[in-house]
């Protein structure tokens, strides 16, 4: 199945869907959940986006992230097990390769927790390199409408100077 990369227009009740979806999680998760947050594109005002809501979870460790799955199976999210990424545990809802929520689990202290937020968060605050992070995803997403293991990676590069960059100030 060929997994498309589709992008859409900013969509602002985003942020009122991250809210709703944060405080179901919340009552459902046991107290080891530390920090809730918005990331990725749709946490953005106003960036193009996959119509994907990115959820990152911070807990001490992330052996406790085995104490979530039931409680978040009954919010319809599935945990699917990934070798390549053995710092974070990840959860989707909806339809594989359709998934409408992509939940993140990472250690508190750990440089993808950190890097997430700090990348989110310089983008917010950069209205110059957020247009330019849009841009980029747009043309990637011509190029590789097909692909989005490539469109992804292809991204990798931007979205690690705008860390560096992050690190800095």
């Amino acid at each position: 199945m060929v997994q498309e990369v589709v992008i859409v227009a900013y969509n602002s009740d985003w942020i009122q869907e991250f809210e709703s979806e944060k405080k179901k999680i919340s009552q459902m998760l046991p107290s080891n959940a530390i920090q809730i947050e918005h990331i990725g594109s749709t946490s953005i005002m106003g960036m193009p986006s996959k119509p994907i809501l990115d959820i990152a979870i911070s807990v001490k460790n992330l052996d406790e992230t085995d104490l979530f799955v039931e409680p978040l199976r009954t919010l319809e999210y599935v945990y699917v097990p990934n070798l390549e990424f053995p710092n974070r545990r990840f959860f989707r809802k909806g339809e594989r390769k359709k998934g409408t929520h992509h939940l993140h689990v990472y250690e508190q202290s750990s440089d993808e927790w950190r890097n997430n937020l700090l990348f989110r968060n310089y983008l917010r605050s950069h209205p110059e390199q957020a247009a330019a992070y849009a841009e980029l995803k747009k043309h990637l997403a011509s190029m590789y409408v097909e692909d989005r293991a490539t469109y992804t990676q292809m991204k990798a590069p931007f979205i690690q100077s705008m860390i560096e960059l992050a690190q800095k100030e």
